[in-house]
């Protein structure tokens, strides 16, 4: 079998579970052989050998049951870096980038500035922030010991020490600490009902998930986050394109200044910030 052969009949596997079936099969045939996407297609008409079609056929297998890309190449691209990821962590989005964008733009004009991030899952948040910024002193809390250990291994291979903590939202908000510059989080913000949950199921859905209405993590981070800002602190999460007014009302009901919401490159709210007074 001809590589050609081999994407063009995953591709047809792919269509039912993927938007972009060509580009997975790619990725993984790719991954397999050493090659990537524009070395793939000068290859075109070599052979597969027998052992890689083996392999690359229980990768598609898996594919066409769900699971996402990157857990079967193990890593995923974010921001300037790629990350390891496994079904420990949620697979890193492009909409994160935005808080990632904001909040860099907020300390632009701090030195040595303190960040938490909240809810790291595989850090990178808080690794974004930490290479653009050597000079921050970045702490990333997560409740998940497993989720820590894909964090602290990317940290390990980029070079960056960061203060990774295991901790719960709520209790590490209440807790006795230093006050921070900044605190950002992606939180779990899926409600239990969103019909888009059943194409995650292989993700962590205490990452996705309250289990509710998908707002009461955020309505921890927000109605606590002052108890850890300095007077002037910013709190800035990502949220569910259709949150933005109940996300907008929780800042302002716990006394925020300024509350703002971005929109991501889809052109969705996702973003919402706040200054502590």
């Amino acid at each position: 079998m001809r590589l050609a052969e081999a994407i063009a009949d995953a591709m047809t596997r792919l269509q039912a579970v993927s938007d972009s079936p060509r580009q997975d099969a790619e990725w993984l045939l790719g991954d397999r052989l050493g090659y990537s996407r524009a070395q793939l297609f000068t290859r075109l008409d070599h052979e597969l050998a027998p052992v890689d079609a083996e392999f690359f056929e229980r990768l598609i297998a898996r594919r066409a049951k769900g699971e996402p890309v990157a857990y079967l190449l193990g890593e995923k691209g974010f921001w300037t870096f790629s990350v390891a990821v496994s079904p420990a962590v949620l697979v890193p989005r492009p909409e994160t980038e935005l808080l990632v964008a904001w909040a860099l733009a907020w300390l632009n004009d701090l030195d040595a500035p303190t960040v938490v991030d909240l809810g790291t899952g595989s850090g990178v948040i808080a690794l974004a922030l930490k290479l653009e910024r050597p000079d921050a002193q970045v702490t990333a809390i997560d409740l998940s010991p497993e989720a820590l250990v894909v964090a602290r291994g990317n940290a390990q291979r980029l070079g960056v020490a960061i203060d990774w903590q295991t901790a719960d939202f709520g209790e590490w908000l209440l807790g006795q600490g230093a006050a921070q510059d900044l605190i950002v989080s992606n939180p779990p913000y899926v409600a239990a009902r969103d019909p888009h949950l059943a194409s995650l199921r292989f993700e962590p859905q205490m990452a996705l998930t309250d289990g509710f209405d998908g707002l009461n993590a955020l309505r921890v981070i927000i109605a606590n986050a002052r108890h850890r800002l300095r007077p002037g602190g910013g709190l800035m999460v990502e949220h569910g394109f259709d949150q933005r007014p109940a996300v907008q009302a929780l800042f302002v009901e716990a006394g925020f200044d300024g509350v703002e919401t971005r929109l991501d490159l889809g052109g969705q709210p996702r973003a919402t910030v706040g200054r502590a007074p």
